[in-house]
Formats: structure tokens, C-alpha cells, sequence
């Protein structure tokens, strides 16, 4: 929104993750540039495809790693083009790496695309729609998944000024201008949730201080607050963050949890609640397919290290069979160069060590991942 405003947003408190400053890289030499390489940023790819279609005055290449080249645009592209971009791939249809020419004329005013793929598609979308000729209208078609992305996306749309209107799955926003202003970047929900887990598999009366979350957060991922003390955490706001406590056992029973609108959760509430023994019936993960790795298959992959079973037994609905958990010393957990993967796992060390393959994989969203943990208290050994 910054860029597209030409720089009138004062940011504060932007985080130093991989991602974000890969992102606030590109845009500042965006002058200077005609390829720009997202590396793994996914965020950054769906972001920029938007971006450059409306913003750009010349031919640029955008691409990624070999794995970013993996996955999907197509539906985004698709969309961009039908409203007059000119955007075309390099190698294979529908994957980046893409060429992306300047927009002559906006052709037509409204776009329809599915609402259960990718939140990103959507939020790139909306970001770009008050600086497009006509405006934007979106037509979401439900199941609408990951709707507090889309709910954060307007609500700092509206801190910066911008006007929509949004009617059940229709959102439109007219031709106007992001207004001067100063913004600071909230504390990250889905970086706090490692914590949550932490004090899951820690003993009654353990307590860590989360600083920067807010109770009135826009994130969706917030959530994890609450799903949270079925593993027995409570949770204080105070003092310009959020207390959290151990204060019983998990409970035992079937926990049912549908991670339409918290997909990032996923990678720490599985091991979790396999370390606690707590078994799951699971909707909602269709999305992690197309992540930095298919999560879904890494996460069967790794817990079945513990004896744990994550199956499908029928269409959409996966089930966490945790009866059988039991962790061995010196455990190699594989990361498929995924964030999520190494610091979803990390807590299990409380329970015994653990190895975690490619541990420089956190700098994409939590650089200070590993030094956090020693602060707590976790013995690192670096080989």
C-alpha cells in the first residue's frame, strides 16, 4: 500500500523476517530493476504479480526459487487479465516465473475468483483496486477460506483511507487514493502460537511474557489463544502484551478444529497436540498443498516419528491418532524448507532432543527464533 501510495505511509515496526525484507528490497529498487526474484516469499509473489500489473511503466520478470516456480498464480493471472493486464509465463503455464507488461487499459471493472485457495490472490486484488481506472469489484466465490487475511487486508485499507463497500461475498472499492499516515505493524499471531505450545508441553505454573499482541488484533490467527487452553493455557492481556500460563492437563477427548481461517496454525497444533496426546479430527487443510512445501504429506511424514498417524479417512476430513506417541532420543525432524515445519517441532525437545535439518529456514519469518528459545531456557546445539 506504501508503494502503490508512492511512499506517503509511515511504517513502524516492521519485522525483520526473511520475507518482509525481501519484499521492502524489491520495491525500493523497483526503478533500478527489470527482474526482481522473490526467492521463497510466497506473500511477495501474489503481492507483486498484483502490483506490477497496475503499477508498473515497464516489462519486468518476476520469479522465485525452484519451488516458488512450483507453485500456482494461475488463478491470480487469470483474474488480472481479464481487467486488461498483460501477463504471460516464462516455462510452464500457470507457474512463475512471469512477464508482466505495463496495464494500457483497464478493461473491465469487476473479477470473480474462488475464495478457497489462497487468501493472497484476494488481498492482492483489493490492495490494487482503488488505483485501477474503474475501480475493483471482487466476486468471492465461497467456501470462502481465510477470511480474517481478507477482514485484516480491508482493515488497513480503512486506516489508510480507502472506501468499500462489502455485501456477503461481493467487495467493491471505487478509484480513490491512499491517504498520508503513519502505521505500526502489530506483533505476529502466528509466531506467537510456537509459545502457546511451548507452555502446552511445559509443567503446571510455566509462564512465558508475549510482548506486542494486542486483544484487538486483526489477525486471524489470534485464535490460537483459544484453542490453546484446551491444552490447558490461560492467557492475560497486560502491560502492551499477553501473559501465558500453564494451568492444567490437556483434555483428553476428540478435539474437533477447522483451520479454514487459521491454515498457518496447522503446523503447530498437529505436533502439539501429538506430544499431549490429545487426538484430532481436522478440516480445513486444503490450502497447505500449495505452501512452501505440501504440508500436509510433511506433516504425515514427520509425525510419524512418533508413532502418530494423520489420515484422511473420508474427503476433507483428516484425523491425528496420537494413541501411539512415543519420541526417541535424537529424532531428525526434515524442515522442506519450511518455517513452519522446523519451529512447529521445536517445542517437542521438552519431551526429549530432537534434531531440526536446515534450522536457518525460521529467517523467513522468525530470525530470532533459536536465540528465543535459549532465553526460555532450551539447550541448542548447533553441528
Amino acid at each position: 500500500m506504501n508503494a502503490l501510495s508512492d511512499g506517503t505511509i509511515d511504517i513502524e515496526n516492521l519485522s525483520t523476517a526473511r520475507d518482509t525484507q525481501t519484499l521492502i528490497k524489491l520495491l525500493m529498487n523497483e526503478k533500478d530493476l527489470s527482474a526482481f526474484d522473490v526467492l521463497d516469499a510466497g506473500t511477495a509473489m501474489r503481492f507483486l504479480t498484483a502490483y506490477f500489473a497496475v503499477h508498473s511503466k515497464k516489462e519486468v520478470i518476476l520469479t522465485g526459487t525452484a519451488r516458488m516456480q512450483k507453485r500456482p498464480v494461475e488463478i491470480l493471472v487469470n483474474s488480472l487479465n481479464s481487467i486488461g493486464a498483460k501477463i504471460s509465463y516464462e516455462n510452464e503455464e500457470g507457474y512463475p516465473p512471469l512477464k508482466i507488461n505495463p496495464l494500457e487499459q483497464q478493461t473491465s471493472p469487476k473479477i470473480s475468483i474462488p475464495g478457497n485457495v489462497s487468501s493472497q490472490y484476494i488481498s492482492a486484488l483489493l490492495m490494487i483496486a482503488p488505483c485501477l481506472p474503474l475501480g475493483l469489484e471482487i466476486n468471492i466465490e465461497p467456501p470462502v477460506f481465510s477470511k480474517p487475511y481478507i477482514h485484516m487486508t480491508l482493515g488497513l485499507m480503512d486506516l489508510s483511507g480507502i472506501q468499500f463497500l462489502q455485501k456477503d461475498h461481493v467487495i467493491s472499492v471505487k478509484p480513490q487514493h491512499y491517504k498520508k499516515g503513519k502505521q505500526s505493524v502489530e506483533s505476529d499471531w502466528s509466531a506467537s502460537s510456537y509459545w502457546f505450545s511451548i507452555i502446552a508441553q511445559s509443567e503446571i505454573g510455566t509462564q512465558v511474557f508475549l510482548r506486542g499482541l494486542k486483544s484487538t488484533s486483526l489477525q486471524g490467527d489470534n485464535v490460537i489463544k483459544e484453542i490453546a487452553k484446551n491444552f490447558g493455557v490461560t492467557f492475560k492481556f497486560e502491560n502492551n502484551g499477553i501473559l501465558l500460563e500453564k494451568i492444567s492437563a490437556p483434555q483428553k477427548q476428540l478435539l474437533k478444529l477447522d483451520f479454514r481461517e487459521c491454515p498457518d496454525l496447522a503446523q503447530t497444533i498437529l505436533p502439539c497436540a501429538a506430544s499431549l496426546q490429545v487426538n484430532l479430527e481436522i478440516t480445513g487443510l486444503e490450502s497447505l498443498r500449495i505452501k512452501e512445501t505440501d504440508r500436509i504429506a510433511a506433516l504425515q511424514n514427520e509425525l510419524s516419528k512418533f508413532n502418530c498417524l494423520l489420515t484422511e479417512p473420508e474427503k476433507g476430513v483428516w484425523k491425528l491418532d496420537n494413541s501411539n506417541f512415543k519420541v526417541n532420543y535424537g529424532i531428525e525432524i526434515e524442515t522442506y524448507e519450511d518455517h513452519r515445519m522446523a519451529m512447529g517441532f521445536a517445542p517437542l525437545a521438552i519431551k526429549a532432543a530432537i534434531q531440526i535439518k536446515d534450522i536457518n529456514v525460521v529467517n523467513k519469518s522468525y530470525p530470532s527464533f533459536w536465540d528465543d528459545l535459549k532465553l526460555f531456557g532450551f539447550e541448542l546445539v548447533e553441528k
